[in-house]
């Protein structure tokens, strides 16, 4: 149980320190797009766009796809039990 207790809270102080970094380069992306749109390229944003929605949705349909596994794994088994 303490080994537990030590890896998830190794995770959480290793998130909690790269989030200063994650915030720096907030600003970096936002310059970067509101440079591009300035001189008329769209493209750096709309790919800027398609990476935010890319990582929204994967954890989600990663969620989706175990429980849907999981419901069917034990919908068959209950199914062939005595």
């Amino acid at each position: 149980m303490k080994k537990i207790v030590n890896l998830i809270f190794s995770f959480g102080l290793i998130l909690y320190m790269g989030m200063y970094e994650a915030n720096a380069q907030c600003a970096m992306c936002r310059t970067t797009v509101e440079n591009n749109i300035s001189s008329g390229d769209t493209s750096v944003g709309a790919g800027l766009n398609m990476g935010i929605l890319y990582l929204f949705v994967a954890p989600y349909l990663l969620i989706g796809i175990v429980g849907f596994l999981w419901y069917r794994h034990a919908k068959s088994k209950k199914k062939f039990s005595f």
